[in-house]
């Protein structure tokens, strides 16, 4: 007997809940608004397209709407290079439109936290660019990392420092200089010992905090404060310790300096505002450092969204994270995908190490299984949950882009990340037909996989095992088990090898990570399966790659 289970929408709200520490439960949804919906039809999605389909969004059952930047940029990182932090890019509407988005969005339940971009700015920044035409010893060039080189006429960098994008950190200006890009080189760090751009930073809190903005996501929150002297790392492999070992770019502890200054102006906001941290560092337990009770309030758990789809790893991650954000109070998050990483319908669909490469239908088929059971993992853990765009369709990434459309700067550096960040960011598919599926009338700016349609928000609404109509059943389910959400332990059961169960007062969670059939006891009444299940006897058969959730009730 199949007990899976599909659902009405969660039931909606008119206004924002004032309900006291939200954040510590809340389903938080990525929009990436150029890949979201187009209003106007060019192509490029925009506010007023991601305010069109806010209902969509509070029916799924989410808490809160993430907004990838939409800020004046030249867009040579897809906004990550910001030329104007108070300002929205013509691309993507004006203020208003931002004013309308938020009101709405509180008018139906929802809130809006929006990414902001510290750690670098566009090299179209007018500080930046007054900084070039001032010339060396100039006070703007103090706002960012200018160094004379070295070599007998300054032509070698100033140290050995790579971008992350591959290539030399630095590069060079006419008058000789050089100045420094963790990321491309149209993306100049700002030096943050300088007292101006603190100050620059907490008046741009305060204007988006002024608009209603419920929160920030910090972009590269752990990069802001360089170690003293910008020293050499010495012939160190960089790509390998990224994430996996302190460097003098990266995770330094000054930086929590600036997180408690920031902390002081988000308090003097109602509302329970919140910061969230994109902080990679080599251990959840260094990751806990920026969730500490005056500083931020949530850190996005990249070790959770780094684990194979395997029940000792996960165990093991799920353990550690519980254990290191208890001493500090902080609500642990767990989340699968976003604008940056390959999604994870096709990461699970290979072996480690196969990255985007799916080769024939039954990984892609793999990849789905393995990622709604996934799901149901995740969003049984204590604490808080992230979505982004299109995995509650089960998207995969769109692995076969030409050379010629792809925009991800890191592909054209040759060197560093993969450079394959346009396969997750390609539009969603609303529709079964049109030119864009649903996305806007006049196309898309990253082009559709023909099978889009049937991956559709319209494809799958009401349809009975669809993957969306799984995420708005779970998002109701979590809602309205008092078990589920905010907590800081999970009671771990006796499981076959390669499952996963665990007790939150009377709920039950099972997840198969095998590739084979299981059987388990039967936890009590089934709420949710990813899979189909059998049950008689008081057992389960789980079949492979499935998760299942009951309560004991």
């Amino acid at each position: 007997m199949s007990q899976q289970q599909s659902a009405a929408p969660a039931t909606a709200t008119t206004t924002v809940t004032r309900r006291r520490d939200w954040w510590r439960d809340a389903v938080i949804y990525q929009v990436y608004p150029r890949s979201f919906a187009d209003s106007n039809g060019d192509g490029m999605g925009d506010l007023e397209g991601v305010r069109s389909r806010l209902p969509y969004l509070r029916d799924l059952g989410v808490d809160a709407v993430w907004l990838s930047p939409f800020y004046a940029s030249p867009q040579a990182d897809a906004g990550y290079d910001v030329a104007d932090y108070r300002a929205v890019d013509p691309m993507f509407g004006n203020l208003l439109d931002a004013d309308a988005l938020i009101r709405d969005a509180h008018e139906l339940g929802l809130r809006i936290i929006v990414d902001l971009v510290p750690n670098h700015s566009s090299d179209q920044h007018e500080w930046f660019k007054r900084a070039l035409a001032e010339g060396p010893g100039s006070p703007l060039r103090e706002r960012y990392h200018f160094r004379p080189g070295k070599g007998d006429n300054g032509e070698l960098p100033p140290n050995d420092w790579e971008s992350i994008f591959g290539g030399p950190a630095w590069t060079r200006v006419a008058d000789g200089e050089w100045y420094l890009h963790l990321f491309a080189p149209e993306q100049p760090d700002f030096n943050w010992e300088h007292p101006a751009v603190g100050d620059e930073f907490r008046s741009i809190l305060r204007f988006w905090l002024d608009m209603g903005v419920d929160g920030f996501r910090i972009d590269v929150a752990h990069g802001l404060v360089k170690a003293e002297g910008l020293p050499d790392l010495g012939g160190a492999d960089q790509l390998k310790l990224l994430g996996n070992d302190v460097m003098p770019f990266f995770d330094q502890d000054g930086v929590h300096e600036v997180y408690r200054q920031w902390r002081h102006v988000l308090d003097e906001y109602a509302g329970e505002r919140i910061f969230v941290a994109e902080a990679w560092t080599p251990t959840v337990e260094r990751t806990a450092n920026y969730v500490r009770p005056d500083e931020l309030h949530q850190a996005f758990n990249f070790q959770y969204l780094s684990t194979d789809w395997d029940a000792k790893e996960l165990r093991t991650v799920i353990d550690r994270t519980l254990e290191a954000m208890r001493p500090v109070g902080a609500p642990a998050t767990w989340v699968l995908s976003n604008h940056d990483v390959t999604r994870h319908a096709t990461r699970f669909a290979n072996p480690p190490g196969l990255g985007t490469q799916i080769r024939t239908a039954g990984d892609r088929e793999l990849g789905l299984r393995r990622a709604r059971a996934a799901t149901l993992l995740m969003l049984a853990l204590p604490g808080s949950a992230y979505i982004y765009q299109g995995e509650e369709l089960g998207l995969p990434d769109v692995v076969d882009l030409p050379d010629e459309v792809r925009q991800d700067p890191a592909y054209f550096r040759g060197a560093g990340q993969d450079g394959f960040r346009d396969g997750c960011r390609v539009p969603i598919p609303w529709t079964r037909e049109g030119s864009s599926y649903g996305f806007g009338g006049g196309g898309s700016w990253l082009p559709q996989p023909a099978s889009w349609g049937e991956l559709s928000i319209e494809a799958q609404t009401g349809v009975a095992g669809s993957t969306l109509e799984l995420y708005r059943t779970a998002l109701r389910v979590r809602r309205t088990q008092s078990d589920l959400g905010a907590g800081e332990a999970v009671e771990w059961l006796r499981a076959p090898e390669g499952v996963l169960a665990f007790r939150r007062g009377e709920f039950v969670c099972v997840a198969n990570t095998s590739g084979e059939s299981v059987t388990t006891p039967a936890y009590g009444r089934v709420l949710l399966t990813s899979g189909e299940v059998t049950e008689a006897g008081g057992e389960a058969k789980l079949p492979a790659d499935t998760t299942v959730w009951w309560t004991t009730a």
